[in-house]
């Protein structure tokens, strides 16, 4: 896929949510294939850009379809792409096309209420289960080959969840 500026050859563009509660911690959920008592089973919400779709839209369009949360405002933005390598085990696979992920992130403070929470709001769900965590908890949940894009997402928004919290809604 191409036609999005600034984005990498080679890489599959994609768009993520970061998704903050009152009180500054992130949402997070377990991988629908993954036990998720195990290791590296969670991350945020995210996928892939339609042809030509903006970041921003694309990142909301993913957090309602693998959550059901529409009560979110924008809080912040990476506006690099970040991007990731397919491990050889994979690359192949999955995705054909592209040898990683070029992504943009997005922070939301969450105006709704836990009930608009609903997984399975978009057919087959992606996720088995969701939580509230600590922002700086995130890249020891995630697969070891997207650390470095969460660990850019923590060091983007911690000071972002932080005024999220002390200003609440």
């Amino acid at each position: 896929m191409t036609g999005h500026p600034g984005a990498p050859a080679g890489y599959r563009p994609c768009a993520g949510a970061a998704v903050f509660n009152t009180e500054g911690l992130v949402f997070v959920g377990c991988r629908i294939e993954m036990d998720p008592t195990k290791d590296f089973a969670w991350q945020l919400p995210q996928g892939g850009l339609d042809q030509r779709e903006d970041p921003e839209q694309a990142a909301r369009r993913e957090l309602f379809e693998e959550t059901g949360i529409r009560s979110v405002t924008l809080l912040s933005a990476i506006d690099e792409w970040i991007t990731y390598d397919f491990p050889p085990e994979i690359l192949g696979k999955r995705f054909k096309k592209h040898k990683g992920q070029a992504q943009k992130w997005f922070a939301y403070g969450f105006t709704g209420d836990v009930d608009e929470i609903d997984l399975g709001m978009h057919g087959k769900p992606e996720f088995k289960q969701w939580d509230w965590v600590p922002l700086n908890s995130i890249p020891s949940m995630i697969v070891p080959f997207k650390r470095g894009v969460y660990e850019a997402i923590v060091n983007a928004f911690q000071p972002v969840s932080e005024r999220w919290a002390r200003q609440g809604v």
